[in-house]
């Protein structure tokens, strides 16, 4: 039966019954004054993965309450939530490297939409830890789902539907692998104000400033009970329902997990001693400068945005398959783009974007005049690019630098923990101990290499590779010009692994909890390898395969129970 046409559970309350309704849909939990609140189905986090699950399970006539730690908007108190240690290698602050409020972290995304590719979801034998519980085959209807979820086709184009004026190198694709991604062109879908289809539903209750500190179980952790909840003013109340999902992201549902400690001492979800291990990143670094007197075809190609079937497109270089196995590596990528030389003193306009982008608090005003500076950007590229960055080389300006976005290998000792120091609503604060690995570094180096030998076989000029990735340490090493994001995408994945062996991961592959009947985890944290492609389209297709798992599962339960009562004596 498909849930989302069957009979749906009844509410076991309706929560506008019992709260104050200072906006249709949405509560500030400090105003409110219930002890307990029940649903259907309680979601932890409002990003992308609690609403894209969200809207499948209203779809599939659930009742459903989103939980949101932050307000509608920046607000500094509830970054500071996000403060942490980095123990391990570099990093971006902690509470600078995510977002606290309703929409999360992608009101200030790129917008960048690739799905996985099949070798991700393989067993890799060069690769340990990789292989995942699903596969791309199944995964492909999700992601046909998930683009029309973003604005897109079902299908994305390919490199053969590039407009006529860009000449693509002729690469061996036992080699070289030319890949698009896709551009979402509302960057603010997931923001308060594009949500109004969420705000008015019936069955739907936003609460926010509702942190969940811990989550309750029964006497055996077999089932969860409640969730704990507190204000931002010290508030607290309990949030009961049949299923939970924990969507907070990648190191908030590992935090939350960790500090779930009353009946397991370990936290919830970690017999195997696995939640937080396997943090992976995206790292980027300068891979090294590409030498040619084909400057100008090579900017075309690959250092500016194309306009395909009326989408927003961008080429990128990857690996093949045949080449990541028989050289052992990731598959990892790089684009070739205009950028300063190592060492050199950044230009004042990258300094005043990252200002605008990075220096100033992400409030709704600041987001806007970044958003308007980059749609200026993007209006006047066309125009000025590549003829911008082709004087530029000519002037020696700039080189056609290799910008590394790679794939990094999991890693059990690359971890998110918890730390001694509390955060002002009691959590326990993180610590970061990321660590990268020498198959990273080898997999760039090979992808490098391979680039070099296929630009001189075609005569199109050579590759100088950079000096760190021939270093006898092997170290990742980053550069601060080669990116507004330089040591990596902000993408925090694995930490809650997906696998169908509880010693191998955290959550089935539809994301429940093992061990748990009805806990559920979404987003990037499931990842048990990165691939190259931004994790945005993959974190909404598996929502959207997790909803639909836990409708099914609702509407066979209720079914079962309907029939119980019908069949016990009055």
């Amino acid at each position: 039966m498909d849930a989302r046409a069957g009979d749906a559970p009844k509410p076991l309350h309706d929560p506008a019954d019992r709260l104050p309704s200072e906006r249709p849909g949405i509560v500030d939990f400090d105003r409110t004054h219930f002890d307990t609140h029940a649903t259907d189905v309680c979601i932890i986090g409002s990003g992308v993965a609690g609403l894209t699950l969200a809207r499948r399970l209203l779809a599939a006539g659930r009742t459903v309450t989103l939980l949101e730690s932050g307000g509608t908007d920046y607000e500094r108190a509830a970054a500071e939530l996000n403060m942490g240690e980095n123990v391990g290698e570099p990093y971006y602050r902690l509470d600078h490297a995510r977002l606290r409020f309703f929409g999360g972290t992608a009101a200030i995304w790129g917008g960048r939409l690739a799905p996985l590719e099949p070798v991700d979801f393989e067993r890799r034998e060069w690769v340990p830890w990789s292989g995942w519980p699903v596969t791309y085959e199944e995964m492909r209807p999700y992601y046909a789902e998930a683009r029309r979820v973003f604005g897109l086709p079902a299908e994305g184009p390919g490199t053969a539907d590039l407009p006529r004026g860009v000449s693509l190198p002729d690469f061996d694709p036992g080699r070289i692998d030319l890949k698009l991604w896709s551009f979402d062109r509302q960057p603010d879908r997931f923001t308060f104000a594009r949500c109004a289809d969420l705000r008015s539903h019936p069955r739907c209750t936003i609460f926010t400033h509702a942190t969940v500190t811990a989550i309750e179980t029964d006497h055996d952790a077999g089932r969860v009970t409640a969730l704990a909840v507190r204000g931002s003013k010290g508030r607290s109340a309990r949030f009961t329902a049949r299923t939970y999902v924990l969507a907070a992201g990648g190191i908030e549902n590992a935090r939350v997990l960790l500090a779930s400690k009353a009946v397991v001492p370990q936290g919830l979800g970690n017999g195997h001693d696995l939640v937080g291990r396997f943090f992976m990143e995206h790292p980027h670094a300068r891979g090294g400068r590409v030498e040619t007197p084909y400057v100008w075809r090579l900017l075309k190609a690959f250092g500016r945005r194309h306009c395909v079937q009326r989408q927003l497109v961008a080429v990128l270089i990857g690996a093949s398959k045949a080449l990541q196995a028989r050289e052992a590596m990731l598959n990892t990528s790089l684009t070739i783009a205009p950028r300063q030389p190592a060492g050199k003193s950044q230009f004042w306009g990258m300094r005043a974007y990252n200002r605008v982008k990075h220096d100033l608090d992400p409030t709704r005003r600041a987001r806007s005049a970044w958003l308007r500076t980059k749609k200026l950007v993007q209006a006047v590229q066309p125009i000025v690019d590549p003829a911008r960055p082709w004087l530029l080389h000519k002037l020696n300006r700039i080189e056609l630098a290799l910008l590394v976005r790679a794939e990094q290998a999991p890693n059990p000792d690359s971890r998110v923990t918890l730390s001694a120091e509390r955060d002002r609503l009691g959590m326990p604060r993180v610590a970061l101990d990321w660590r990268t690995s020498e198959l990273d570094v080898h997999s760039v180096e090979r992808l490098v290499a391979a680039l070099g030998s296929e630009m001189e076989r075609l005569g199109l000029g050579r590759v100088e590779p950079a000096a760190w990735l021939s270093e006898p340490d092997r170290r990742w090493r980053t550069d601060p010009l080669i990116s507004a994001h330089p040591i990596g995408g902000y993408h925090h994945m694995g930490t809650t692994r997906m696998a169908e062996d509880p010693k191998q991961g955290v959550a089935d592959g539809h994301g429940r909890v093992h061990g748990i009947d009805n806990l559920y985890i979404a987003g990037s944290s499931l990842f048990p390898t990165s691939g190259w492609a931004n994790p945005t389209l993959t974190i909404a297709a598996l929502s959207l395969r997790t909803a639909d798992a836990i409708a099914r599962r609702d509407g066979v339960a209720v079914a079962q129970a309907s029939s119980a009562r019908r069949e016990t004596p009055s």
